[in-house]
């Protein structure tokens, strides 16, 4: 059994694959809170931190080629814009609430009394250790990654296009900075909190020195981000 003792299968019917390992899904599924618990009692079990580096890689190469054959028409500018919306975070997190990923994760007594099945940071992780099992399950072949990831991945484009533009704030702001030559922009990491798992990035976007944006997020990529969408308000461009 998995998380909230339900079964590998009906997971499995979720995203139209059955493993040969069952191991495998087991291990996606497991948070480092339930982990270091069980390392407590004497007991063991492996959590989905080397799953999860895998498959943010599996993820990343298997998005980007896909956008660079289906969006000829975009330049590599654009392409990058495109898959960092569509690999972030918060995409991640709702790509695996459409599958209630968080309802079968295994997770210690303190990330389950915080509702961490539906914290982004775990769901997020989860889902791409649940695409490093899949591709090593099927001897690393990124067939079945592909059949089931790129239709969140398409749906999430269509959105965010939509919308009329992506959310890179940092290039909104350099291309103000640029205009003048002798302006250094820059991000500083300022402070770390939380534990390993789970923790909060905070940066400062500087001007010469002088800070002009704050954030605060689970990644350092979206504490810049939200770092440059303040500079902008002080801008007056946001």
């Amino acid at each position: 059994m998995i998380g909230n003792n339900l079964s590998p299968e009906s997971l499995e019917m979720r995203i139209g694959y059955v493993f040969r390992n069952k191991t495998l899904l087991e291990t996606a599924l497991t948070h480092s809170s339930f982990t270091n618990e069980k390392k407590a009692r004497g007991e063991s079990a492996e959590c989905n931190e080397r799953l999860e580096f895998l498959g943010d890689s599996v993820l990343s190469v298997v998005t980007s080629a896909h956008i660079f054959e289906e969006y000829k028409d975009l330049q590599e500018g654009d392409l990058t814009k495109i898959r960092a919306a569509v690999v972030c975070e918060k995409a991640l997190s709702k790509y695996a609430a459409e599958i209630e990923l968080g309802k079968y994760i295994r997770l210690g007594r303190g990330e389950e009394m915080n509702n961490g099945r539906e914290r982004a940071s775990i769901t997020s992780d989860a889902f791409e250790a649940l695409l490093a099992a899949m591709f090593i399950d099927a001897g690393n072949d990124v067939t079945p990654v592909k059949k089931f990831v790129l239709p969140f991945v398409d749906a999430e484009i269509g959105n965010i296009r939509n919308g009329g533009a992506f959310e890179d704030y940092k290039t909104a702001l350099q291309q103000i900075i640029q205009q003048a030559n002798s302006e250094k922009l820059e991000y500083v990491l300022v402070g770390e909190s939380g534990p390993d798992h789970d923790k909060i990035f905070e940066i400062e976007a500087r001007l010469n020195s002088n800070v002009i944006g704050h954030g605060k997020a689970r990644s350092k990529r979206e504490a810049e981000q939200l770092a440059a969408k303040e500079a902008l308000q002080l801008f007056g461009e946001e």
